[in-house]
Order: C-alpha cells, then structure tokens, then sequence
C-alpha cells in the first residue's frame, strides 16, 4: 500500500469580506502519496489557490517539510539578495547550517536544476536572469531542504512553451530523484496530462471528480470535466472560436443548496437545483460527484462517432496462394464536424479504407458503422439509403465526370436517383444552388466537363457530391491532380463548405503539407495498418513512429538554403511490424503502433 505523506479531511475556509462571509472551500478531502503528483485543476475562482494558501501556513509550523514554488518567481525572490544567499538561506533557518556549507550545497542545487555556471553566478542578483532561470532558482529554493511535499502553484504559467516544457521536465526528474511528493496546481489540462499521477478537479470550492490522469482524460464523469477539456485550445484546432463553459462560477458568499455547476450545466436534473450530490464511485481510482451517476438518473454520453471502423480487413486474392492484405485490421472513429486526414504512400491501403467506408469494396472482415448502425454486411438495395448521407470526391475530376453530360446533368444525378427534387424547376434551383456554393456561375451548368479546367472540374465534382446533402464526405485525393495555387482554392473551398453545412471529411491524401492545413487529426497508413494517428500538430511537432517521421522527412522546404541541408530519414521497410506490437494510445489522444514495453517510454 503506498505511503502517505499528506492528508486532508473536512477542510473547509472562510474569509470575512466587507460584504460576508465567503466560503473559499467547502469540505475537502484528499490526500498526497509518497512520490506521486497530484494536480489540483479548475478555473479561476475554483479554490485550488486557497488550498495551497493553507498549506503555504502548514509549511511554517513543519519547518521544511512543505515546500513552494509560486507562479511569478519575482515575487519569491529578493531582489536586494544575491541567489546564493537565497538558495542557502532555508538550510541556515531549518537546519542551523553554517554559511559556508550552506552555500556549497546551494551551488550544488543550483547545477542540478540546470542554472549554467552555477557557482560563477551565485553572487548575481534576480534581475539578471531571464523568467526560465529565476523559476529554476525558486525550485532550487524549495528543495534544498529535501521537503516531503512540493506545492507548485501555476509554474509554468508565465513562461514561454519551450521554457515552460524544461521546468515541467525538470520538476519530474526532480520527483524520481529525491522522491518528493508534488501537488501541482494548474488551470492547463495539457501541463496535467504530461506531469500529473492523480487528478482533483475543483469548483466552487469542492472537489468535484478525482482519479488518475487516465480516468479524468479518457474517462471523464462530471460534466464540469467535459467542459474544461472541450475548452482545451489544440493547434490544429481550425475554428475561429474556442469552446467554452457558458456562465460563470456562483457567489460563495451565498453558495447554492444543491449542486454549484447547476445553472451552467446542460445535463442538469431536477435534484441538482436542491441537493448537493454525494461522490459516486466510478472505479477504484475514480470518483465524480454529479447526480448523472445514480443509477436512477438518465444516462448522459459525451458524442458518439459518426464513423467507426472496427478491425476492418480488405484482403484481394491475386491468384497467388498469399492474400494482398489491403487493409489489414484498422480500427478508428470519425466525429461530427471534424476532419480525418488519411495519409501514407501510394500502395498503403488508404484509397482501399476509403472505398470499403463507402461499400464500393464489401469488407473482408470487421465492421463498418454509420451513425451506430452496421453497414458493412448490407446488400446494395439496403445501402441506398446511406449512400445519400456518405458521398465521395475522386482524385482524378475529370474521369469521375462522364463526358457525354452537361454539367446541369451531372450535379442533378443524386436528385433525380434519390428523387429529392419535385419537377425541372426545383432541379435547375438546386444544381444552380450548388454551383454558386462551389462558386461557379449558373451558365456553366450547360457545358460539358472538357470545357473547363481541372479545378472547375473538381469543384463540380464537390457540387455533385453535395447534391443529396451527405453527412459525411469522403475525399480521396481530390486534390493531387491540380496545381498549387488551384489545389489551395479547392482546400479553402471544402472548408467553407464544411463549415456551412456542418460536413465531416475523410480527406485522403499523400501531400502531408497539404493534409496539415485542412485536418483535425491525422491517421499514418502503412502496409495496410494505421501506424500512428493523433491531432495534427501533435503528429507534426512530436511525431513518434519511424515511417511518420520518414514521411515528414520527405517533404520538401520551399527554402533554397534549408533545403539544401534537409535530411531525408530512411524507414527500414524490411521488418516493419512485430507480433507484439499494436495500435495503442501511449499519450491523451496520440496512438502509436507498438509493443507494450516500447509504450513504456511515452506514458
């Protein structure tokens, strides 16, 4: 059973203002194992800073044992003070060292938390270090003393991304070296993801869910939770607004009599209005107080998946005794309003996954759903209704365009097959509707696809497969045909569309520069496995399998110096799978095809 150092019970806080009491913190309870980080995670207001105002009390009376590091290291440095004498001065105060020991073993940290020429700069006053290295000298500060616990309020929050990536690194290091136990207050759920063991998330006062990184990421319960995490800004975000939790946190001067998160939660039920609800148990590790979780309430779900693969495999017999293995056992969801770039060399089995999606192929094995129900196994009569809710846009526009058609005809095909159109007027609407959408003029509708180019006949191409107002678009290639700047045009054009009609793509490709622009997440095929699959930025900035970073590699810098010194890294096609390796989420929402033991050094 592992040891604890810390343990809270039935804290509550009050602070007498001019206009009441207010109620800071409301019955809390947790507590802090030897050498495990336990982030405390809200919004402003929530009362995670107060509790760690009453254990900045605590660190007075156990002398050394509870450790600070504050957000702003100006205001835990002396600016009159050299850093020397800082560093040294809680050895002096709690263990009566002599200065001249205490400032050798303040040199000594000091190295350790990564402060260059340590010992040549110990008589240099705050002011001339920058923001990364003043915060390095205040965890110097804080464990010199070999503290049992490390309260870290917000360390990481005033500096920049690369800085603030070293302090959390270090602060971790530090953690498996000395063995302190950390208590790492945060608003950023990316910060938590990366340091954090435990998991409180705070409202109002009250904690309102806790259990390990993993249940409060993968498995969040509180509607709060959700929230914070919808909120969560990712690079490769491509809306103009950020979500967030409408409202604002309740007065705690007068706290509600049920449940603080009620007005601002859409879930709410008749109960949380009058009743605080209890902390229901999830797990062993896992506890959420909301009344979703009594049994009696309805069940709540965050969103399902408009697309979900199961173990799909797409295997042709080639009249040789081995199977071409086209698609050999992928699995991944799509949701509404996002967009899945599906990349990987010519051959790898992406154009396959697209077409077997969308039952041009019939499926080897696995299961195909659409909108929770399984489609893989239906005949083509069974299909025609889905088929008007899942289009495709082909690579090349003007094979997928017959020639002997005007345009009018072409758009209008979906029309008059599903008969969505009651007679010629409403038709020539619609194809006119759809052509000014794809910006095209109505004119065109009486030309024949050789009449125009190759990103007008992809436009109409788009216009055609939007014509039964699909819910989902598959996109294979559409653009690997056309020119630079036309391809841009396209790309800008799905967007728009997209975000009009509240569309989600699959945009196959293998133009990876191209692919990042457009896409929410990113799946790597290779050899008809799914390799690696994350947000898109996330797959960019910190790609983890070697074809990934090949495929990277290869892109070419539109740079003639950089170019000249790019590096092309070579995957080993020879042996590219092991039977102890699958796909696996090894970071909050990175998969990566590997053995367990190679997962080790991500989680």
């Amino acid at each position: 059973m592992a040891q604890k150092v810390l343990d809270v019970k039935n804290l509550s806080i009050d602070f007498d203002t001019l206009n009441g009491t207010v109620k800071a913190i409301r019955d809390v309870s947790f507590h802090l194992d030897k050498g495990e980080t336990l982030a405390l995670v809200g919004e402003s207001g929530s009362g995670k800073d107060i509790l760690k105002e009453s254990k900045k009390e605590m660190d007075k009376i156990r002398g050394g044992k509870i450790a600070m590091i504050s957000q702003d290291p100006m205001t835990s440095l002396d600016p009159t003070m050299n850093i020397g004498n800082q560093v040294a001065e809680p050895l002096r105060v709690h263990e009566g060292m002599s200065k001249h020991k205490a400032l050798e073993q303040a040199a000594e940290v000091l190295e350790e938390v990564g402060i260059p020429n340590a010992r040549e700069r110990m008589r240099d006053y705050p002011h001339q270090f920058s923001g990364g290295q003043r915060q390095r000298i205040v965890i110097a500060m804080a464990i010199i003393d070999n503290p049992d616990v490390l309260i870290a309020d917000e360390p990481t929050t005033a500096l920049d991304v690369t800085v603030q990536a070293q302090i959390i690194k270090l602060l971790k290091d530090l953690k498996d070296k000395i063995g302190t136990s950390i208590i790492f207050i945060t608003h950023d759920l990316g910060v938590v993801a990366n340091i954090a063991d435990r998991v409180a998330v705070m409202y109002a006062g009250k904690i309102v869910e806790y259990g390990t990184v993993d249940d409060i990421f993968y498995n969040p319960q509180h509607p709060y939770t959700w929230g914070l995490l919808d909120s969560m800004p990712t690079l490769s975000m491509n809306s103009d607004r950020l979500n967030t939790i409408p409202g604002t946190p309740p007065n705690l001067i007068n706290p509600p009599k049920g449940d603080a998160f009620y007005a601002r939660n859409k879930y709410a039920l008749k109960i949380d209005h009058e009743k605080q609800p209890p902390f229901f148990k999830v797990s062993d590790t896992h506890y959420a107080a909301t009344w979703l979780l009594d049994k009696r309430a309805p069940k709540v779900t965050p969103p399902e998946s408009i697309q979900k693969l199961k173990h799909l495999k797409q295997y042709f017999n080639v009249g040789k005794p081995d199977e071409v293995k086209a698609v050999d056992d992928i699995s991944f969801d799509i949701y509404p309003g996002e967009t899945l770039g599906l990349v990987g060399e010519s051959g790898s089995g992406k154009s396959t996954t697209g077409r077997d999606i969308i039952r041009l192929y019939d499926p080897t094995e696995g299961e195909i759903d659409f909108e929770g129900k399984n489609i893989s196994k239906l005949k083509r009569k069974q299909m025609k209704d889905f088929r008007s809710q899942m289009q495709m846009i082909f690579q090349d526009p003007y094979a997928s365009l017959n020639p002997r058609m005007k345009v009018e005809d072409i758009i209008a095909e979906g029309l008059d097959i599903n008969h969505l159109v009651k007679n010629s007027d409403e038709r020539d609407k619609r194809v006119h509707e759809l052509l000014h959408l794809v910006n095209l003029n109505e004119e065109h509708a009486s030309r024949y696809p050789y009449e125009f180019s190759g990103g007008q006949r992809q436009r109409i191409g788009i216009a055609r497969a939007l014509a039964v107002k699909p819910k989902f678009i598959i996109a294979d290639e559409p653009i690997s045909a056309l020119d630079v700047s036309v391809q841009a045009q396209v790309v800008n054009l799905m967007q728009d569309i997209q975000e009009k009609e509240g569309l989600t793509y699959l945009f196959i490709a293998h133009d990876l520069s191209m692919v990042k622009y457009i896409s929410d997440r990113i799946a790597v095929m290779y050899n008809g496995k799914i390799v690696e699959m994350a947000d898109t930025d996330e797959l960019y900035n910190h790609p983890l399998h070697k074809y990934t970073q090949s495929l990277l590699s290869a892109v070419p810098v539109p740079d003639p110096h950089s170019e000249k010194q790019h590096k092309i890294i070579k995957f080993d096609h020879s042996k590219p799978f092991k039977d102890d390796q699958y796909l696996q989420e090894v970071t909050p929402g990175h998969w990566l095809y590997c053995s367990d033991e190679e997962a080790k050094q991500y989680k």
